[in-house]
């Protein structure tokens, strides 16, 4: 299995602070939000660990990826309206790099506390189906914000709407998936057939109308850091893990 950390995004409402930061780089509990990412990555046991950025902010991933020991892909992209998109950053990488494995991916601003060596296992059991961690934020309003999932009584999916304006629950899916080898290279169908790029759900709603896709329950913390609320909220969450002062305001150290 591979590792895919998707950071190649622009975080637009965290300006000025990716101006000349990328978000994922940004220290969250006193370190750089994408090595909490990584540790779990490599609790895990897996090795061979991507990352896929933009040309604006290749140059401090290749730095950050030199001591982590990731492959860091730049790709080309200089703007937030020329940016690929998610989904097209998956099959940039598949087309650069030898990515015909069981693929990992998480977005680069996901933050949890849950296994994914546990996330791993329950998906292993599933012999071949696809899977995606699914977070229940117990509020309407706020699923507005995220992918919700329609699950049947074996967790696998058989509903799944973009950012609904009536949410039929508040069963969020996170953008950490894990694909089987044979659906991760259906990513260039599903692009070829003129489906939205960004956002990696997207994917999700298409794919588990062909094949089988299992949810999976986490519990504990997770941010979705999008704006200077949710990362201040995580940051001093894993300040606290960390042993360090609370904030009451984010700032660069």
């Amino acid at each position: 299995m591979k590792a895919l950390i998707l950071a190649a995004g622009y975080a637009t409402r965290l300006r000025p602070l990716t101006d000349s930061v990328p978000k994922q780089l940004l220290p969250v509990g006193g370190r750089p939000m994408v090595d909490w990412i990584l540790d779990k990555i490599r609790e895990a046991g897996i090795a061979d660990v991507h990352l896929v950025t933009n040309g604006r902010f290749a140059d401090d991933f290749a730095r950050w990826g030199a001591g982590a020991g990731v492959h860091v892909h730049d790709d080309g992209t200089t703007t937030n309206e020329t940016r690929l998109g998610a989904i097209g950053d998956i099959r940039f990488v598949q087309e650069h790099a030898d990515f015909d494995d069981d693929l990992l991916v998480i977005a680069g601003d996901n933050l949890f506390d849950y296994s994914l060596t546990d996330y791993i296992r329950f998906w292993g059991e599933k012999s071949g189906a696809s899977a995606v961690a699914v977070y229940d934020v117990g509020d309407r309003e706020l699923a507005k914000k995220y992918g919700i999932v329609d699950v049947d009584q074996d967790d696998r999916i058989v509903g799944f709407i973009e950012k609904p304006t009536d949410p039929p629950s508040t069963l969020s899916a996170t953008a950490t998936y894990l694909y089987a080898r044979r659906h991760a290279a259906l990513v260039d169908t599903y692009l070829n057939e003129g489906n939205p790029p960004d956002q990696p759900g997207h994917f999700i709603g298409w794919l588990y109308q062909r094949e089988p896709v299992y949810a999976y329950r986490i519990e504990g913390g997770w941010y979705d850091v999008g704006d200077a609320g949710q990362l201040l909220e995580a940051d001093n969450r894993l300040r606290a893990l960390a042993g360090l002062p609370l904030r009451n305001s984010y700032f660069l150290d």
